[in-house]
């Protein structure tokens, strides 16, 4: 007898978790994981934080039981860094969670019944599309740059299949896995047409504070305000996360949205962890107020560096016919490869005889496709990784 529920055959490993395996093998040279290079944590700080936290008054609070909506000082100092984005919001738009990806599980659980419609890029976030999978939806292709569909049509689709079309996903800034950025005018279209359909819009805004050229656009929330008359007439959902930025293992995110939104997501949180922790929340509002404009200003000296000598390596190494984004900040280059080519055959060699990881591009195409295309992390990528490892691909990809 068969007993779990038809959910569990849309849950599968994640490639990415299970490259980063990989990182054990000190000879592999990976451009796999979309993580943040540990040296640049603000480890002292951190570490200074939870000393002050325990050592003080604060102990119990840190050590007790929380508010489910989070730690008060915590949604208050967020709501500042919102509104510095042009959203006008307060601590009660304002929900914590256990890192962005407890967000996207959460909203795929508000918004998803089995047949409903997610509007999605292609390729957009894997881990994206594994919290939806657990709710059983379809999936159609958002194109930000207009397409053949109309709102008419992603319906018709939707109603086909048993459902409605709910929200639209996206990364504006810096996507994961292709590192492209939205301009004014194509968040705009996304807002034009969740509006024709009455849909949600979930920004996952992980990279957003990762800029490293040019003038940054506005928060598609922030657009949202400005059409509707402020955050509580939105439709649009922010996401943040500070794992970019200041520590990962910490597991803190947040979502800002309209109340009706955060106290749906508060039952929720009740119903599931109860919390995000308590210690780490106060940790983090201590560290954020003392070290975080000056961590991101850290951060993309850093990796703007890194980019900067991935992207030179492509050029000097790669064969005729493979492409790249050329992104403008967060961690990410998508490759694509000439038709027909498979990148999961070529990791497969490229582990074996070149040592080299990545990720391959169709695990972030929600039907499977994509299959010449691959993602390349450049957060970890030091002068060796990038000396070495990019004519070891090259060469593969040639011979």
């Amino acid at each position: 007898m068969d007993l779990l529920a038809s959910r569990a055959s849309r849950m599968k490993a994640s490639e990415i978790r299970e490259l980063l395996k990989l990182l054990d093998q000190p000879d592999i040279i990976s451009f796999a994981g979309g993580i943040p290079d540990p040296a640049l944590f603000p480890s002292q700080a951190i570490a200074d934080a939870y000393a002050s936290v325990l050592g003080g008054p604060d102990a119990g609070t840190a050590l007790q039981y929380q508010v489910s909506e989070g730690y008060l000082p915590l949604r208050r100092w967020l709501a500042g860094q919102m509104g510095k984005l042009g959203i006008a919001c307060d601590e009660h738009n304002i929900f914590i969670t256990s890192g962005s990806q407890q967000a996207l599980d959460y909203l795929g659980k508000l918004f998803l019944s089995p047949g409903d419609t997610a509007l999605v890029t292609w390729p957009t976030y894997l881990g994206a599309l594994q919290a939806f999978n657990a709710y059983e939806p379809r999936y159609d292709r958002l194109t930000p740059d207009g397409g053949n569909m109309t709102p008419a049509a992603y319906q018709a689709a939707a109603l086909a299949a048993g459902g409605k079309v709910k929200f639209a996903y996206l990364v504006p800034d810096f996507a994961n896995p292709t590192g492209e950025t939205l301009n004014r005018a194509q968040r705009e279209a996304v807002l034009d047409l969740a509006g024709e359909l009455d849909i949600a819009v979930i920004e996952d805004a992980a990279y957003r504070a990762l800029r490293y050229d040019g003038e940054g656009e506005p928060p598609i929330l922030a657009l949202d305000c400005e059409r509707s008359g402020g955050i509580e007439n939105a439709r649009t959902l922010y996401c943040g996360s500070f794992s970019k930025i200041l520590s990962p293992g910490m597991r803190v995110g947040w979502v800002c949205a309209p109340r009706r939104v955060v106290e749906r997501l508060v039952l929720m949180k009740q119903a599931s962890d109860l919390h995000s922790p308590s210690i780490n929340q106060l940790v983090m509002h201590r560290v954020s107020e003392a070290v975080y404009d000056g961590q991101v200003e850290k951060l993309i000296g850093a990796y703007r560096g890194r980019r900067d000598a991935l992207l030179a390596a492509l050029e000097a190494e790669m064969p005729d016919g493979v492409s790249w984004s050329r992104p403008e900040g967060g961690m990410f280059v998508w490759l694509t490869l000439p038709e027909g080519s498979d990148a999961t055959a070529l990791l497969a060699r490229s582990v074996k005889e070149a040592r080299v990881a990545f990720v391959p591009g169709n695990a972030f195409h929600a039907d499977g496709t994509g299959r010449n295309t691959m993602r390349m992390s450049f957060t970890l990528a030091d002068e060796r990784a990038v000396g070495e490892g990019v004519p070891r691909l090259a060469k593969l990809m040639k011979g």
